[in-house]
């Protein structure tokens, strides 16, 4: 009966004109909503937290919960549904090896220039890796590097961040922890460049692969 009663208050609370307008336009946008941006749409301004806090309070044992993130609010799954909802939520992307290798080097040596990445892969790359990044939101420009043509620099994202699991980019393997999974094993290496080779034309002999190989790994993970 309590439990009933309570649920009838909280009916009452939500019965607001204010709050009906707030849990609208948080339903209906795509992204997390400034506070400030939320408190222009409605008359009792002055009373703006406490009103996202009653629309907070009224889902927060639901299927969707509002969470405010730095000073913006937004509706999310609850997340003991998670596992329940991973079939709807997972999205199948499939990146070349050219493209994985140029998030690694970003990741690592950010921000960075397009014929700086090159020089690190010793391979030309087309326009498409950068792209198909920036499509999925991984990686953004972020200014321009004063030397003469003044070439866009990149950078990761926060969703990058994000989606790998990290607190921030100072979670990213170390050197010595790359090593130990085999990731920069020698051989490994020069075989992924002889793969990339056989496909791009502009790739230098096979004579200088070993060497190349080398050098490049020194470049990746010179600042890891």
């Amino acid at each position: 009966m309590k439990v009933l009663v309570i649920f009838i208050l909280n009916l009452i609370k939500m019965d607001n004109k204010d709050i009906k307008i707030l849990e609208a336009i948080l339903f209906a946008s795509g992204e997390p909503l400034d506070e400030n941006d939320l408190k222009e749409k409605i008359k009792e301004k002055n009373n703006i937290s406490n009103l996202l806090q009653e629309i907070k309070d009224f889902y927060k044992n639901r299927g969707i919960n509002l969470i405010k993130t730095g000073n913006k609010w937004s509706f999310r799954t609850a997340e003991d549904l998670s596992d329940e909802l991973t079939i709807f939520k997972t999205q199948k992307r499939k990146l070349s090896r050219a493209a994985l290798e140029t998030l690694s080097i970003i990741a690592y040596q950010q921000p960075i220039t397009r014929s700086e990445i090159e020089n690190i892969r010793g391979v030309q790359m087309g326009r498409g890796s950068l792209d198909h990044l920036m499509e999925i939101g991984w990686i953004r420009p972020s200014g321009r590097k004063s030397i003469p043509g003044k070439p866009t620099l990149w950078s990761t994202t926060d969703l990058f961040v994000e989606h790998f699991g990290l607190n921030s980019l100072s979670d990213l393997p170390s050197k010595e922890e790359l090593k130990a999974s085999g990731f920069l094993d020698k051989r490994a290496a020069i075989a992924t460049i002889s793969d990339l080779a056989k496909n791009d034309e502009n790739f230098q002999s096979n004579d200088n692969f070993e060497q190349d190989d080398e050098n490049n790994i020194d470049d990746f993970i010179q600042n890891t």
